[in-house]
């Protein structure tokens, strides 16, 4: 098969393994400067996708949009089209509970409000988690690279600017970010029998209001993108 509506590449375009930003010029600066050789397979909406090779290993990344409908339909098509076998989101959380500015998350598993996935199981809360290879391997990754990291729960929100008590139930039971993907990456992927992992960097402290500029997020985080990479590939 070749192109799909959302992803403007041929069959053998898009490596088996992928990174998944949320941010499109996060995307192009992975490519650039974590890559070697990377060509760009996708410019669809302006939805940048690139594949180039890291320490000699075939690896893509492809920007997804915000939130669980722009994602599904990504990661959807790069599992049944592309055949892609392993997706680690690389993107921004909002932090909670005991996490500090730039810190990394590594999603154990995700919570979230969103209704798709009662829809897609019947009206069954299916509880979406990380492939735990991937996740032991961004462990060990963050660890060698002396990264500041937590694991645990996080929680994939259908609103940004919330003004429910959602922060305050979901830190008393000790979720640690929130974002906008997860969910919907790791569902999808247990679907399809694909491995799928988070690893987000708080970009905000939603209690303090702390946060890091609009810049750092879109080009900044190498210690998420290279724990992404070492684990992919351990």
């Amino acid at each position: 098969m070749g192109m799909t509506v959302h992803i403007g590449a041929n069959k053998g375009d898009i490596a088996e393994t992928i990174l998944l930003p949320g941010d499109p010029l996060r995307a192009k600066w992975v490519a650039e400067n974590m890559l070697e050789n990377a060509v760009q397979y996708n410019a669809v909406r302006n939805m940048f996708g690139y594949t180039g090779t890291y320490k000699g290993n075939r690896v893509s990344v492809q920007g997804t949009g915000m939130g669980i409908p722009s994602i599904s339909i990504y990661v959807t098509e790069l599992f049944k089209d592309f055949d892609v076998q392993t997706a680690i989101r690389i993107g921004t959380c909002g932090g909670i509970g005991k996490t500090k500015l730039r810190d990394v998350i590594i999603g154990m598993g995700a919570s979230t409000d969103s209704g798709i996935n009662r829809r897609a199981m019947g009206g069954l809360d299916f509880a979406p988690i990380a492939n735990y290879e991937l996740l032991i391997a961004a462990v060990a990754a963050a660890k060698a690279h002396g990264i500041s990291y937590h694991v645990g729960g996080i929680a994939s929100m259908d609103v940004f600017y919330d003004d429910s008590n959602a922060f305050d139930v979901l830190e008393a039971h000790g979720v640690l970010g929130i974002e906008m993907e997860a969910s919907g990456l790791y569902t999808i992927a247990a679907r399809y029998g694909r491995r799928a992992l988070a690893i987000c960097t708080v970009s905000d402290l939603i209690r303090t209001h702390e946060k890091t500029s609009a810049e750092e997020r879109e080009t900044g985080f190498q210690a998420m993108v290279e724990v992404a990479l070492e684990a992919a590939f351990a």
